[in-house]
């Protein structure tokens, strides 16, 4: 449904995305973001540039990658005083293919079985999906809305901070708001869940401003 005959398969794009940030484990702690995003789909990779506005309108620089199989994320106050450095470790590489993978929704031509994903249906509107690159193989459960269209991503088992450890939950990403673009029928609006004990913690949420696509000749 969000491909039209004979698509061609991307290679590349880039996103601009606006939005915010919930930066609180147990309140409302809302803080708006921009963001500019590379993805390449062989071999699955991409670079993701944003800047959070923090207190008294610090703006904080995230740099968070995926780049051969490795996974790296990095946060600065005014890109010099580092905040956030995470090492590359597999949970980090792993996490970070489950965000290529989810974000597949913007580059639906990567999801057809010609590309390497393996799919297991569920029911008339659910399937397990499957991607493997290198050491590292993630999947995922989409569950399809009434017009065929990627409604949800989850993964059972996402690594998260809490109380500087790391810790495994399941995660969710919703989308709607579908809209043609390059002959492609793709999300404008998204937002991400931790599923906790306590209950769905939304954390994010973002508008997708632009979309440019490349591909392959």
């Amino acid at each position: 449904m969000a491909l039209q005959d004979d698509q061609p398969i991307i290679a590349a794009l880039s996103a601009s995305h606006i939005g915010a940030f919930n930066m609180s484990e147990t309140a409302e702690q809302w803080k708006p973001f921009t963001s500019k995003q590379r993805i390449i789909t062989r071999r699955p990779g991409f670079v993701w540039d944003a800047r959070i506005i923090m207190l008294a309108g610090a703006p904080v620089h995230v740099h968070d990658a995926s780049i051969a199989g490795s996974g790296l994320m990095r946060g600065a106050i005014f890109a010099l005083v580092t905040v956030v450095n995470t090492p590359d470790t597999a949970e980090m590489a792993q996490g970070e293919m489950i965000r290529f993978f989810v974000e597949v929704a913007w580059y639906p031509p990567a999801l057809l079985p010609s590309q390497g994903v393996r799919w297991e249906a569920i029911d008339e509107t659910s399937a397990h999906a499957t991607l493997t690159d290198g050491a590292h193989s993630v999947t995922l459960l989409f569950h399809f809305n009434k017009d065929g269209l990627i409604e949800t991503v989850r993964a059972e088992a996402h690594g998260r901070v809490a109380h500087e450890k790391t810790v495994f939950a399941p995660w969710q990403c919703r989308f709607w708001n579908y809209a043609v673009r390059a002959g492609m029928r793709v999300p404008i609006e998204g937002e991400v869940d931790w599923i906790l004990p306590r209950g769905a913690k939304l954390y994010y949420r973002a508008t997708t401003t632009s979309l440019e696509y490349e591909f392959e000749k």
